[in-house]
């Protein structure tokens, strides 16, 4: 069960403190009475909107004055933070205490999460081994706590984010992210959004009991929803060190940040912020929180002001670059015969999950990026000052906007905070996927 959690409106920054307070008093004697150094993982800049910077910083400054404190922001495969950035993000906390996880060369293999039981979760779409490798300063340096601090929103991978997969995707290695991702991405993105345990998910928690028992650690979850003035707030704080933790708070963000819909929507127009989102990588997940309500024919315009590359990484830009979003049957096709895509089977997945399967059209507006770069992938291209001059964010309403010649558009300004879905794609997932029977993962995902 949950150590503790608190839920309101709108939880404020002193009850938030309060919280973090808590949450190190119940450590010291649930885990550690003498914390002598102690590990932070808070999300990457990616989620900085989740406010678990401030946290970080917050959880970093009550710990004791003589306890040696280190960050790892979990960052998975996304590009490392400048220190300007963790300035940003961490505030107070000195730079040297950041450290980047690197992805290729700074893990240790700890076990496998063998095929058999990749098998029976995916009802035999992925039948391989995913090896559990995992960022070395966690492994082998002595911890008496460890903290991880993030954002429980729906996710195209796990199903909700946050909880372990700060450790199997978040300070993963190559081979566990390519092996993860490709799993997930054959078993369906929309099979995957905004269920409780996805198969990939009930791997993991399979492997967290055998492999990662021996972690002091505790979670410390964030669920975020809109407020009557439609601003984005903490909803909930949850801390705990138990796969129920994670459902607890998996479960709030299912009753308030999943938006459905009768019927389909004609047209979104989606925000993904310059200071978070500069890669399709990330500013994708447009693309993957909406694509179960747009109409068959439809359009996702995605305002993208800080778009400047398609990877975050050299190797899976150039991938993106090669291949582009063309669907599942000809990137399936092209993954079994091309080295690379083998070998940046992440990356494929990437494709897979940001393509609409010529469903509806997917047009970027970015702002750093060519026409010929956007249309080479297979995206649409919209010129980004004439874009925000028709469709300008700062004037926007959440939700529903008629233009002044009549178009009706549903803007979100936010799509990395929820999902958006027709109740009836939403309700074909009940069919057939709703059950994971691994151990304690056997949860019906829609039921509380």
């Amino acid at each position: 069960m949950p150590w503790f959690y608190e839920e309101g409106d709108s939880l404020t920054k002193q009850q938030i403190t309060a919280l973090c307070e808590r949450l190190v008093d119940e450590a010291k004697t649930r885990i550690s009475s003498n914390l002598k150094r102690v590990l932070l993982l808070p999300p990457d800049l990616t989620r900085a909107h989740s406010g678990a910077g401030w946290i970080t910083e917050t959880i970093y400054n009550l710990l004791p004055n003589d306890c040696d404190i280190h960050v790892i922001p979990t960052l998975g495969q996304h590009v490392p933070h400048t220190e300007e950035e963790n300035k940003w993000m961490f505030g107070s906390i000195p730079n040297e205490r950041i450290h980047a996880h690197d992805w290729r060369g700074g893990v240790t293999r700890l076990a496998t999460i063998p095929s058999s039981i990749v098998a029976e979760s995916t009802s035999g779409v992925a039948d391989w081994d995913i090896p559990v490798d995992l960022n070395t300063m966690l492994l082998n340096e002595k911890w008496d706590l460890i903290i991880n601090i993030g954002h429980v929103v729906p996710h195209e991978v796990l199903g909700f984010a946050n909880h372990n997969k700060n450790y199997y995707i978040g300070l993963g290695g190559k081979d566990t992210i390519c092996a993860a991702h490709m799993a997930a991405a054959v078993y369906g993105i929309e099979n995957n959004l905004a269920n409780l345990i996805t198969p990939l998910r009930a791997c993991f928690n399979w492997s967290e009991e055998r492999h990662l028992a021996h972690l002091p650690d505790v979670f410390l979850q964030i669920v975020m929803h809109r407020d009557v003035e439609n601003k984005l707030v903490t909803s909930g704080i949850y801390v705990g060190d138990d796969v129920e933790t994670y459902l607890t708070a998996a479960r709030a963000s299912r009753s308030q940040n999943v938006t459905t819909f009768e019927k389909p929507i004609k047209k979104v127009v989606a925000v993904m912020q310059a200071d978070e989102f500069r890669s399709t990588w990330v500013a994708n997940k447009a693309v993957y929180r909406t694509r179960m309500a747009i109409a068959d024919g439809g359009e996702l315009l995605i305002i993208a002001p800080g778009l400047e590359r398609f990877g975050e990484q050299p190797d899976v830009d150039a991938l993106i670059r090669k291949y582009g979003y063309k669907g599942t049957p000809r990137t399936m096709a092209a993954y079994k015969v091309n080295a690379d895509m083998q070998d940046l089977a992440h990356g494929t997945a990437h494709l897979l999950h940001g393509s609409s399967e010529g469903r509806f059209t997917i047009r970027y507006a970015p702002g750093h990026l060519s026409q010929a770069d956007i249309e080479s992938v297979g995206y649409d291209y919209a010129d980004l000052k004439s874009t925000l001059e028709r469709y300008p964010p700062s004037t926007m309403a959440e939700g529903w906007n008629t233009m002044p010649d009549g178009e009706e558009v549903f803007f979100i300004s936010t799509p990395s905070a929820g999902l958006w879905a027709t109740e009836e794609r939403l309700g074909q997932r009940l069919t057939g996927k709703d059950t994971i029977v691994l151990n304690e993962s056997r949860v019906p995902p829609f039921v509380a």
